[in-house]
């Protein structure tokens, strides 16, 4: 009996590499927000890099709520979208490299959002990390947290509640 042959390594991270680009650009105002991931494995940090157009008080400086809020239900999104697919991108079942805002498959609706704003956003960049508490066939929930600095100084948490995309679409 042959066994499969393993596949190299960076066909492997290229594929999951095209995956992440492609569902970062199914959600439009992810460039606007300047908004990357840096991906080590299947751990995700969302990263909103600074720039001028997101302060919401000039005076202060301080980063606009409402591009924190996108920013963190962004990383939500993506976060659930990324282990809704892994096993089909794992297996090549979807072709990442084929993929576009129109080909690729419905993506996560958000049911509720809620945001604690723990202290100011300064003028820098943000990180943010979700973690999903439940994840069943049609509801997820999760978690977010974003800092600055320091990671144990968070600046915003949030909780999400999320319809998941039938299997079948």
């Amino acid at each position: 009996m042959s066994r499969k042959p393993v596949e190299p390594l960076h066909v492997i991270k290229q594929r999951r590499e095209a995956a992440l680009k492609a569902l970062v650009n199914a959600i439009p105002y992810i460039e606007f927000l300047g908004v990357e991931f840096d991906r080590h494995g299947d751990e995700l940090t969302g990263i909103m890099r600074y720039s001028d157009h997101l302060i919401g008080n000039p005076v202060l400086p301080a980063l606009h709520g409402g591009a924190t809020a996108a920013f963190m239900e962004t990383v939500a999104v993506i976060e659930l979208s990324w282990r809704f697919f892994w096993e089909d991108i794992e297996s090549g079942e979807i072709d990442a490299s084929a993929l576009t805002p129109e080909t690729m498959p419905r993506l996560p609706k958000t049911i509720d959002f809620s945001i604690d704003y723990l202290r100011s956003g300064l003028p820098r960049d943000a990180y943010a990390r979700a973690r999903i508490n439940r994840f069943g066939r049609r509801y997820a929930s999760v978690h977010v947290e974003a800092w600055q600095d320091h990671r144990e100084k968070l600046f915003a948490q949030a909780t999400g509640h999320f319809l998941m995309p039938a299997r079948d679409e």
